[in-house]
């Protein structure tokens, strides 16, 4: 019994994914996947995992670094996004509209967060 409701249940998730992507826009399915953590993993974890950073460890994403570099907000991160800053090249043609403030903003949480997910 327990098997069947198992089949169940993987025939009903890969049969709604199927259903989902026939009949709804891709447009949505980008906008759902664009969330902050994402553009972050797509653009910035490759340096900075979990807020540190591989290549110069004295330019990471802890909030006590970024204040102490004068980097005390959430629009100074997405201008560094934007714009880049050191050797570190920006993203502004790889982003959409406002996806700079969007990472800024979660960036900065993190950071407050001291880069714990809850």
């Amino acid at each position: 019994m327990h098997s069947i409701i198992e089949r169940f249940n993987f025939l009903f998730v890969i049969s709604f994914f199927i259903i989902s992507f026939t009949l709804f826009p891709s447009d949505l399915w980008a906008l759902e996947n664009n969330t902050a953590e994402d553009l972050f993993k797509n653009h910035c974890i490759g340096c900075h995992i979990n807020g540190g950073n591989i290549i110069r460890r004295s330019k990471n994403l802890k909030i006590k670094t970024l204040e102490r570099n004068g980097i005390d907000s959430s629009e100074k991160i997405a201008k560094i996004v934007r714009e880049g800053i050191g050797i570190m090249d920006g993203y502004e043609d790889l982003l959409k509209e406002n996806e700079d403030q969007i990472l800024g903003i979660w960036v900065w949480e993190q950071a407050q967060k001291a880069w714990v997910q809850e």
